[in-house]
């Protein structure tokens, strides 16, 4: 689960990241591109976490 979680940790700084870069990018090729990176990056972080709150649930308390 540790993993999981560091793998959701990452996905959401690189998001962030991607998203800085599409702002500060004067190139308009670079901006869309960083821009759908941020966004793929942000629904992998997304799945991850449901799939970590999925897996929470399944645990024996």
């Amino acid at each position: 689960m540790k993993d999981m979680e560091a793998q959701l940790e990452r996905l959401r700084l690189d998001a962030e990241d991607c998203a800085l870069i599409s702002r500060l990018a004067t190139d308009p090729n670079k901006q869309e591109l960083f821009a759908r990176l941020a966004k793929h990056l942000a629904t992998l972080a997304s799945e991850v976490d449901r799939a970590i709150a999925e897996n929470a649930s399944k645990e024996p308390s």
